[in-house]
């Protein structure tokens, strides 16, 4: 986990969720809780069956770093931090292996 630039390397807390079983309004719903309790320090990582464009929506909105990804199994992989300096592709790479 790793910032880009010349800044030192440095973990950041990561808060997940497997929302692939979970019906909907759920996976939203804690997804929101998550992105509450986010700071500069963590991001959030999200498995889910869908895209949730929704939550894409509102966290870009909120000025939040988003990436979505889907794997070969159709998961799709969701990093999302307020930390604009992090490069979360690696963070996709260590979290998922896709």
């Amino acid at each position: 986990m790793y910032f880009r630039g010349n800044e030192e390397s440095k973990v950041l807390k990561r808060i997940s969720l497997d929302a692939r079983e979970l019906e909907h309004p759920k996976p939203l719903e804690l997804a929101m809780k998550a992105l509450r309790e986010l700071d500069e320090e963590s991001y959030f990582y999200m498995l889910h069956r869908k895209n949730p464009i929704p939550l894409l929506d509102l966290a870009s909105e909120q000025n939040f770093q988003v990436l979505n990804k889907e794997d070969d199994n159709g998961d799709w992989h969701i990093l999302i931090t307020k930390n604009q300096e992090v490069d979360l592709n690696q963070f996709l790479d260590e979290s998922s292996g896709v």
